[in-house]
């Protein structure tokens, strides 16, 4: 067997993502904070870019161009098509256009040389030099490598994935951890909570029973009595004596023993217990726990009803980082530039700041379209409440936008929706869907929400075991086995039929 050397030739067909294609995927999922930290780092490093503060502010005088005649960014209007033509981009040329949309691009593991490889922007840092090659992959951000303590809102988050199962139930603890004040206490009365997420009182006050069982002991209290309350019950030490001390802390302020004495039924000793025991309690269970800075919100999408009752979509202008580029600065330093090296770096940082404000008008149209198509396919939810949300997942939104699933997924992250009903992050309104009998399909948190219904409603001679369950939702039209009914039952904390009755005669025994 001889071995010798040959040249073959192979032609073969692949996607090579541009390092400006790379950059518009990057920014598509960075949050508005993020973003707008990233445009900073910009606006510092590369002098063709400017901050759009209105006509003519810190801009040289001339005729402006046709570019900067247009909005820093566009808010859906313009034809992404054209955003990333290159003839609609000043001093690109006919060879550097993006191989491809990048919303219609799934990349995977991007690799390959080029100014963004590896370089995925973080919070903190001081951002991607596109002229040196962006940063080492493996290495962490500055704020990575802070060592902090757990905040309160984390620790009670934990608990909540682990304590609490389906959507419906943790988009309703969120919503009271988010209500919790610096003592730990609910600032906003659960009627409120309950209307604002247009879901009956009664969730509402099932969730706020489970969460008050959470870590630390008195957390989600509505009142001093309350928070002391859950700690004794914590301890066991919750007796009708020490329900009766605490319904009657006015006078243990007021120093009526004599009062304090007849009311628990008990005599001197024991009193002296039972207040040493309260004075041991922490009447601010938060007070462990150090409260991250506070770091609002900014919603990215504004929804609103319109005139005629259908919903109106827009971007949050103040959300959307205004930028331009200078190109009379540029064509003055380009003609005075001498040097091959000041002419290519010049070119370079021009480019740059072209495809850079190119990446952020299509993120703006993406998010745009995106959002759009979420309120329309949930639209029964922004009218009735979290009962009403339709079964969603991101092929769905991919196919009505034709854009790749990946795309739909960056857009979902870090980004907030403003609504009638609240502030929701866009991947709130994606839920798990149950198969009919008639072919259509039915939101998981729908089906939880009837079961719970239908549970409620049984009367006391007639309780519903979970086939007469699985019965009833077929007759509805809901394809459900009854393993699921059991599943989604015990999830929401009911009892099996045999307990509930059990309660329920015992219930009336005792009337």
């Amino acid at each position: 067997m001889s071995i010798s050397q040959r040249l073959d030739l192979r032609q073969s067909q692949n996607l090579v993502m541009t390092p400006q294609l790379q950059q518009a995927i990057k920014l598509l999922q960075l949050s508005s904070m993020d973003l707008a930290a990233f445009v900073e780092t910009e606006l510092e490093q590369n002098p063709m870019l400017e901050r759009d503060e209105g006509p003519a502010a810190g801009r040289e005088e001339g005729p402006r161009s046709t570019e900067d005649d247009r909005p820093a960014i566009d808010t859906g209007k313009a034809d992404s098509a054209d955003l990333l033509s290159p003839d609609a981009m000043p001093g690109a040329s006919a060879d550097s256009p993006l191989d491809t949309d990048y919303a219609n691009t799934y990349d995977g593991d991007i690799a390959g040389p080029g100014v963004m490889d590896g370089g995925d922007y973080r919070p903190g840092s001081t951002g991607p030099d596109f002229a040196k090659g962006g940063y080492d992959e493996d290495l962490p951000g500055l704020e990575a490598t802070l060592s902090r303590e757990k905040t309160l809102t984390e620790h009670l988050e934990e608990q909540l994935q682990v304590e609490l199962d389906g959507p419906r139930d943790r988009l309703i603890g969120r919503h009271l951890i988010d209500a919790l004040d610096d003592n730990g206490r609910l600032a906003e009365p659960l009627d409120d909570i309950a209307e604002r997420l247009g879901c009956p009182l009664t969730d509402v006050e099932a969730v706020l029973a489970s969460v008050q069982k959470f870590d630390p002991p008195g957390i989600f209290a509505r009142s001093l009595q309350e928070c002391l309350r859950l700690q004794l019950e914590d301890r066991n030490r919750f007796d009708p004596a020490m329900e009766a001390l605490l319904d009657n802390l006015e006078l243990l302020a007021r120093q009526e023993v004599s009062k304090l004495l007849r009311l628990c039924g008990v005599d001197a000793e024991d009193l002296a217990e039972m207040v040493a025991e309260i004075r041991a309690l922490n009447p601010r269970p938060a007070a462990d726990y150090g409260f991250e800075p506070a770091q609002p919100v900014v919603p990215d999408v504004l929804v609103r009803v319109g005139p005629d009752g259908d919903w109106l979509v827009e971007l949050n202008q103040d959300s959307l980082p205004k930028v331009l580029v200078n190109e009379r600065y540029y064509a003055r330093v380009a003609g005075s530039a001498r040097d091959k090296s000041d002419k290519e770096f010049i070119a370079e940082r021009f480019h740059t700041a072209n495809w850079l404000v190119k990446s952020l008008q299509q993120r703006a149209t993406t998010i745009l379209k995106v959002s759009t198509e979420i309120v329309r396919q949930q639209s029964a939810f922004l009218h009735h409440g979290v009962s009403h949300l339709k079964p969603l997942i991101l092929r769905d939104i991919a196919e009505a936008i034709e854009m790749h699933e990946s795309t739909v997924s960056r857009v979902t992250s870090n980004k907030y929706m403003a609504t009638p009903r609240g502030l929701f992050e866009l991947k709130y309104f994606f839920t798990t869907a149950i198969a009919g009998m008639d072919g259509d399909t039915h939101s998981a948190e729908s089906v939880r929400h009837r079961i719970k219904s239908l549970i409620d409603a049984e009367p006391a001679d007639a309780i519903l075991s979970d086939d007469k369950l699985v019965e009833l939702l077929n007759a509805e039209g809901v394809d459900i086995a009854r393993r699921t009914v059991a599943k989604y039952r015990e999830a929401m904390r009911i009892p099996s039929s045999v307990q509930r009755r059990r309660q329920k005669k015992a219930a009336f025994q005792a009337k």
